[in-house]
């Protein structure tokens, strides 16, 4: 008996470490990305106490019951939709389709399941206080169907704003049906969604569904932010939902964030957007509208969903192909910095073609173990020929591409694996060189108020901020 616990614990070290091995093949097995497989296989193999529960619950970019279940789901919504003579949009997509612009982005306008589309108006959101003026004047005409998603939502004074805004729509008979991620939104409290729900308010978590095991899968997070009021007026970009986004709550502040108000065909891409998550969430479809007519004139744009159900990367292809795509310039702005060997790839190989490659990133961290890995890949493409700034005023959120002079993207999906592969996220393509126009001098606005970062800064680092910086890199995959 004296003998027994000690004998025990040593049946338990060799269990763990057993099943650290069986968990790191498996790593190499399924994980998507080489360093990510490379990544985790080493942590389960060296440090199976540590990273055994992680792996469980965020270790793989791909879970087998949960994208089958999502992908019925999809093809349900859309034999649902398939009887409400949905996408009458045959003259905008032809119009489209035979633009120069959208030829000379060959593979770009491809990537996504919704066509390119002509007769779009975009109008710029610079920042909190114009994003969330817009949008709430426009929920406070809403006369039919309000449909908002949001990845977080805080209980302060800009979320009880919209609380009650919803909640007066809905007393005034308009239809509302709120969207927000469950992991995101985690602090939301209950009587926080009560209160909704009571006044009428179609309220849903996205979960992650698809059996008992999903739920410890809690890498799969839906980063969205989709607005649309009646089927007229959609509302994407960068903002979340919360007092630090008007730039209210230091440290972080003030905020850097871009939103775009959209109208025309393209509005109904966005309710389809919405509609395929609110169907996984609820198994129901919302209401979708759509105008009697569209205006003749306009730019083309396409909404770019992406997401883990995905056949293919479409957010990483979407960053590679639009690099590859420009002949002049390619300026990229983000909070997150961590790409994979094609982007950096693409990177390196439009600096050598002579094209005007920029990468704008924060110079405050939200999250010291990502900052301190893009970081390091800051350098790397500086070494490369990319020009990377650093935004001073506070912290920068916004995720913006400008392609050349006329095509730009603005959306939610940032610069990193999780972006590219595990998160659910929505961007607009526009192609117009006056909206354009409009991106370059916003970004040119940024670029004065940031350093640019030089091979010299490299030397100024102390040896444990580079020891951090690369152990950081290690496990930048799987952030």
């Amino acid at each position: 008996m004296d003998f027994g616990i000690p004998h025990l614990f040593a049946y338990l070290i060799a269990a763990i470490h057993a099943l650290g091995v069986f968990a790191a093949i498996h790593a190499v097995f399924t994980v998507r990305t080489a360093q990510g497989a490379i990544a985790w296989a080493l942590s389960l193999f060296f440090m199976p106490y540590l990273t055994l529960v992680p792996y469980l619950v965020f270790g793989r970019s791909r879970f087998s019951a949960y994208i089958k279940a999502r992908r019925l789901a999809d093809q349900e919504m859309h034999r649902a939709m398939a009887a409400l003579n949905w996408r009458p949009w045959v003259e905008e997509a032809l119009a489209a389709h035979e633009s120069k612009a959208f030829r000379r982005l060959r593979a770009l306008p491809r990537l996504s399941s919704m066509p390119c589309l002509a007769n779009n108006q975009v109008q710029l959101l610079i920042d909190g206080k114009a994003t969330f003026a817009a949008l709430f004047a426009a929920l406070a005409e809403a006369r039919q169907v309000i449909l908002i998603q949001f990845f977080i939502i805080h209980d302060d004074e800009l979320g009880r704003r919209l609380q009650q805004l919803l909640l007066q729509r809905a007393k005034a008979g308009v239809r509302v049906y709120l969207l927000y991620d469950g992991i995101g939104s985690h602090a939301l409290p209950t009587h926080y969604r009560d209160s909704l729900r009571a006044g009428g308010v179609q309220v849903h978590a996205f979960p992650t569904g698809g059996g008992l095991l999903n739920r410890f899968q809690l890498n799969f997070r839906n980063h969205r932010k989709i607005v649309v009021v009646d089927g007229e007026r959609g509302f994407l970009g960068g903002h979340n939902v919360g007092d630090q986004y008007l730039g209210n709550k230091p440290p972080l502040s003030p905020w850097r964030d871009t939103h775009v108000e959209v109208r025309g065909p393209v509005v109904a891409c966005l309710q389809e957007s919405f509609a395929e998550d609110w169907f996984w969430a609820s198994g129901q479809l919302p209401p979708l509208l759509l105008p009697e007519a569209y205006a003749d004139s306009g730019m083309l744009c396409q909404v770019i969903a992406s997401g883990p159900a995905d056949p293919q990367d479409t957010c990483a292809l979407m960053f590679v192909e639009a690099i590859h795509a420009a002949r002049e310039r390619i300026w990229i702005t983000s909070p997150y910095f961590i790409p994979d060997e094609a982007l950096l790839s693409a990177l390196r190989l439009a600096a050598l073609r002579g094209v005007d490659v920029r990468i704008l990133l924060p110079a405050r961290p939200d999250h010291r173990v990502v900052f301190a890995a893009s970081s390091l890949y800051a350098f790397e493409a500086l070494r490369a020929g990319v020009r990377v700034f650093r935004y001073q005023p506070g912290f920068l959120h916004q995720k913006v591409m400008l392609i050349d002079r006329d095509a730009c993207t603005i959306g939610s999906a940032n610069l990193d694996n999780r972006s590219f592969r595990l998160n659910f996220e929505v961007s607009l393509l526009t192609v117009d060189a006056g909206f354009a126009a409009e991106v370059e001098q916003m970004l040119e606005e940024d670029f004065r108020q940031s350093r640019e970062l030089l091979a010299e800064d490299r030397k100024d680092l102390h040896r444990l901020q580079q020891l951090g910086m690369r152990v950081a890199r290690l496990i930048s995959p799987i952030l």
